[in-house]
């Protein structure tokens, strides 16, 4: 049974003793599917009190990061999410300063503190900058989160040594902490914190605890009465229920729809008219089809009837649309339009005319370098795509790259992708089974280690390899290889042969690439696309690579034929004896 995370929020501001608040406050919980995509969002921002604009900066930041924040794609993650959000705020409050008659007096511009707490799933995500705080009330005992970024000259003299729109770059301090039921969150302002104890918070949350406003508001009080001489904030977040749901979003709409049977040549469905099968195996069946409404031709896939009970399974099937319908580039399979109510579980997907690479391959066994070179590109833009959204595929391969009839190169299938805002929605702590194909996998997949965006580079470069011989880097070694030191055991085998003309540099730039530890390849697919067509200084630099790399048949030859002169040799040598 899935339940949602459920929050309680009480919150309370006072100007105190000063004329005007500076102080600003807000949060949202939105309804799900959001809440499980994104988190439920609570900030708090406090105006320095030196300028008499920062309250705009502090009213700004407030409703920027609310408003902002829910905007971000949902394949990011919280962090990044977060840290765009506030870097862009950050900007801007800079840029006012920058345009005002305070742009050389930042004590008097656009200048407040900012802490952010995101609550998703069962993690809570923490941005901070500034003197404001973050506590965490678990049973009695009541924690400082966060840092103050302020810096004491004397015991009475201090500064505040980081706050948003000082500069025009921000660092944020950003951490993320698990949830418990029954935690309290607080975010305040120094004018609370400075004049409330561990004991008056502890006390005075547990004697309002049913209505969290009004415990928001007591503690707030009695910060004025022990002598604040600041505006006062307190936000308290309590954690009522944690989200149970075991799986990501896309499950709800699991249970929402069923699974269609088998469909047939002419027979319309959901608006459209099926026109024949292209493929089918256990898993799936996929059909041609046109949309009734604008006659598009577009592709349906359905799940396999046999794999309904599997959730895992449908997850997958899911995932492949939903990141279709999030990424816009030419080279990445674009998802149908969505503009009826579905009645089945299935997925459409634009219908691209053309052949897959492997066909390719087979069409055109010895492509030149040049041609290589275009292919790569074109699908190194399709991952780069991806990565922006914090999105792995996962499965690159010959038989997940189309080219259409025009020789626009796309990526296709996304059901192995590996999704940061989904990953973080997830609320188990197993380890998803590995996604892909053994031959093309970096070798990190075998051993558990961390999976980014160099995972994918590895794939890419396994693809260039494969269209310029033929052949794999390590063959199935790659997959034996289940420990750290089984894979530094692993030996590249060099893409030079003396039928093709492939420079020597490139087979460095593929080695680099193809490095089993992930720490060694180019940081950015960028950085490889270059090294590909440009040689590179230090590969002209280096060594050549041994004989027995570049061309182990003439290697073995070459020693079978010494061996045979020196046997020669002696035998010449013991007759003449």
């Amino acid at each position: 049974m899935n339940t949602q995370l459920k929050l309680s929020i009480g919150q309370y501001s006072d100007k105190g003793v000063k004329p005007l608040n500076q102080d600003s406050y807000g949060s949202v919980i939105p309804k799900e599917p959001q809440l499980s995509l994104k988190g439920a969002a609570v900030v708090l921002a406090d105006g320095i009190s030196t300028s008499n604009v920062s309250q705009v900066a502090s009213e700004t930041s407030v409703k920027s990061f609310l408003d902002d924040y829910f905007c971000t794609s949902d394949a990011w993650s919280v962090y990044t999410s977060g840290l765009k959000v506030l870097e862009s705020i950050n900007g801007w409050l800079f840029s006012q300063t920058q345009r005002s008659e305070f742009r050389y007096n930042k004590d008097k511009g656009y200048v407040c503190t900012l802490s952010a707490a995101i609550f998703k799933a069962s993690t809570a995500h923490l941005f901070h900058v500034g003197d404001s705080r973050i506590y965490r009330l678990r049973g009695e005992g009541l924690e400082q989160l966060t840092k103050d970024h302020r810096t004491w000259i004397s015991k009475e003299k201090s500064y505040l040594s980081r706050a948003m729109g000082v500069n025009l770059d921000v660092e944020v301090d950003y951490q993320t902490v698990g949830l418990k039921q029954g935690d309290y969150y607080l975010l305040c302002t120094d004018g609370v914190y400075e004049f409330c104890d561990a004991e008056d918070v502890t006390s005075l949350i547990h004697a309002n605890e049913h209505d969290l406003d009004e415990a928001a508001k007591a503690l707030v009080q009695h910060a004025i009465e022990k002598g604040s001489d600041d505006n006062l904030t307190l936000q308290i977040v309590r954690v009522d229920k944690l989200s149970a749901t075991e799986g990501s979003p896309l499950q709800q709409q699991m249970e929402k729809l069923v699974i269609p049977p088998l469909l047939q040549p002419r027979q319309e469905f959901d608006g459209f008219l099926i026109l024949r099968e292209m493929h089918s195996n256990s898993r799936s069946h996929v059909y041609l089809a046109k949309d009734l409404e604008d006659n598009s031709q577009v592709v349906i896939k359905i799940p396999s009837v046999e794999l309904g009970n599997n959730p895992a399974y449908l997850e997958r099937f899911l995932m492949e649309e939903w990141v279709a319908r999030r990424i816009d580039n030419v080279h990445v399979m674009k998802a149908g339009m969505q503009n009826r109510k579905r009645n089945y579980l299935y997925s459409v997907t634009e219908y691209i005319e053309g052949i897959t690479l492997k066909q390719w391959l087979i069409d055109n066994p010895k492509p030149d370098l040049e041609t290589v070179r275009g292919i790569i590109e074109q699908v190194a833009k399709g991952l780069q795509a991806m990565h922006r959204l914090e999105i792995l595929h996962q499965d690159l391969k010959t038989d997940n790259v189309m080219i259409d009839t025009n020789g626009t190169v796309k990526i296709i299938d996304f059901g192995g992708v590996r999704i940061a805002g989904i990953v973080e929605a997830e609320n188990t702590l197993e380890q998803d089974e590995m996604q892909g194909t053994a031959l093309y996998m970096a070798p990190e997949y075998f051993v558990g280690e961390m999976i980014s965006s160099r995972s994918d580079q590895f794939s890419l470069a396994v693809l260039a390899y494969h269209m310029l011989s033929g052949r794999f880097p390590y063959d199935t070694q790659v997959a034996k290889a289940r420990t750290v030191a089984a894979q530094k055991r692993l030996k590249y085998r060099s893409v030079l042969d003396e039928e093709r003309e492939i420079p020597a540099w490139v087979d460095q730039t593929l080695r680099k690439a193809l490095n089993p530890n992930p720490f060694k390849r180019y940081e950015e697919i960028s950085e490889f696309l270059y090294d590909l067509r440009n040689p590179n200084p230090k590969f002209l630099r280096g060594p050549r690579p041994p004989l027995m790399d570049r061309n182990p048949v003439r290697f073995w030859k070459s020693t079978s034929f010494v061996l045979a002169l020196t046997v020669v040799g002696l035998l010449v040598y013991l007759q003449t004896k």
